[in-house]
């Protein structure tokens, strides 16, 4: 987004010229900055308009009119007062995209055994409840097929949760490879 869209988007006339010091009142009203007011002419909202002189526009034009500024001058100003970030305008066909770094073998593994590691972890917290939710309220009650695949597994993913957490490199990439890509 250019300067203009990101100071017209995050900043009203009413905060900048707040900003700038001009007292302005509950109901919107402010002494008009650009002729002799005695008594607030001037409505401030997103834009602004005084209606002793006419003066009327948005949060640039008031920050240009107020400092005697260009536009662009007065939006890049508005920009560095409230701190807000916006991309620079580049003419067509000198602006180039950057390329998207690669990442090294070391983080794409990282991300993996992280991805993995939180695949297994909701797993496990799933079997866990599925343990103590369907298990049989009697001996002569038949077994809910979640029952069993929670005493089924649970054992088996704590052991694949201990080796991504405490195992050598080979056995994580193993657990990658075989276990995590299913």
């Amino acid at each position: 987004m250019n300067v203009f869209e990101a100071v017209k988007q995050s900043v009203t006339t009413r905060q900048a010229a707040e900003h700038y010091g001009i007292h302005v009142g509950r109901n919107g009203m402010a002494c008009c900055p650009f002729h002799n007011d005695k008594i607030p002419s001037m409505k401030l909202d997103r834009r602004y308009h005084c209606f002793g002189c006419g003066a009327d526009g948005d949060v640039i034009d008031f920050a240009a009119a107020l400092y005697g500024l260009g536009k662009k001058e007065a939006a890049v100003q508005l920009a560095q007062d409230f701190g807000l970030s916006y991309e620079d305008w580049k003419p067509p066909g000198k602006a180039k995209k950057p390329k998207p770094r690669q990442k090294s073998p070391e983080e794409q593994f990282q991300e993996a055994k992280n991805r993995c590691f939180r695949i297994l972890t909701d797993y496990l917290h799933l079997l866990m409840a599925w343990r103590t939710d369907y298990a049989p309220h009697s001996p002569a009650e038949a077994f809910h097929p979640r029952f069993v695949e929670a005493l089924q597994k649970q054992d088996q993913v704590e052991y694949l949760l201990d080796v991504l957490l405490f195992g050598e490199t080979e056995e994580k990439a193993v657990v990658l490879v075989y276990k995590c890509r299913q």
